[in-house]
């Protein structure tokens, strides 16, 4: 792959300050990236579940997603390294985030599942464009045509529901989309940030427009309950994708969160008992299959190189 001075220092800094190969931590990337697409696909059930506004569900999810990642970071690395080390990469990443969030949720309410997840799909492509403009980093070939293959999967998936498209939400699915494309590649760009504590600065920056904009002390206590457990599994998707992100060129990671697709069916069938139809398994195959073989692919490219370089 061919990527710029800026850029391909990072995950070898990364390997050295923890006594390992650059194998290894692409591995580690990869574990993240995919925990991160496992957790994160389940996100549409919450917000489908909830009959509150988009701006409450924000307020309690913010709320308990700032807990739980604060309880973890107090655990694991300690506040400070998390909150005075994040510079200005870390406060940019949290803003970003901030927005991202501010267009994901609602985009739950004006549009399908399905729709979302199409829109979703051209992350691969965004952060390319933006890896590339901005750090000259270019996708591997193999990466690049996993990407349009698992586009494909997902262009399969919902092609009995582009009929019903409504426009608002589409269009904050977008926005949705290239904040999450940028937020990778902050993370690409300055692999040392930290991921926890600008995850809680992006829910902490939501919580006052949430509060004057919406109505989160008037809603159910279930849906209360349920916009917290969503706040858990945001906080748990943000960090491993943030740590995923520091190790893996952006277009990868972006590539493998698109399991993100086929696994969202899944859970509708575990929780709401929908069987999905044929077209979202053999969509869902597609994807499953680009991801891998690009995986597999990567795998014996780095292998032909020497340990440690």
């Amino acid at each position: 792959m061919a990527t710029g001075n800026a850029i391909e220092p990072a995950p070898l800094a990364l390997a050295r300050g923890r006594g390992m190969n650059r194998y290894s931590v692409h591995l580690q990337g990869v574990l993240l990236v995919l925990i991160s697409a496992a957790v994160f696909s389940s996100a549409g059930l919450f917000v489908k579940g909830v009959a509150a506004d988009s701006w409450s569900i924000l307020f309690w999810r913010g709320w308990s997603s700032v807990a739980f990642t604060l309880a973890y970071v107090y655990w694991r690395h300690g506040l400070r390294r998390e909150f005075l080390q994040m510079g200005k990469p870390g406060v940019s990443a949290a803003i970003v985030g901030a927005l991202a969030t501010c267009a994901f949720v609602p985009a739950f309410k004006y549009t399908s599942i399905a729709n979302v997840s199409l829109i979703y799909a051209a992350v691969p492509f965004v952060a390319g464009a933006i890896a590339w403009v901005w750090m000259r980093e270019r996708p591997a070939l193999a990466v690049l045509l996993a990407s349009l293959a698992a586009f494909c999967g997902v262009l399969i998936i919902v092609s009995g529901s582009l009929a019903s498209v409504n426009l608002r939400g589409d269009i904050l699915a977008l926005l949705m989309t290239v904040g999450m494309a940028a937020f990778l590649c902050i993370y690409r760009r300055y692999p040392q940030t930290p991921a926890a504590g600008p995850a809680m600065l992006s829910s902490l920056l939501l919580l006052p427009p949430a509060l004057l904009l919406g109505e989160p002390l008037a809603i159910p206590f279930r849906e209360i309950l349920l916009s917290c457990a969503f706040g858990l599994v945001f906080a748990v998707a943000s960090v491993t994708m943030a740590e995923g992100a520091r190790r893996l060129p952006s277009a990868e990671t972006a590539l493998i969160s698109a399991l993100e697709t086929p696994l969202a069916p899944l859970w509708a069938y575990l929780v709401l008992s929908e069987l999905p139809g044929s077209l979202t398994l053999f969509g869902g195959a597609i994807i499953l299959a680009a991801v891998f073989v690009s995986q597999f692919y990567g795998l014996l490219h780095r292998a032909r190189k020497p340990q440690g370089v």
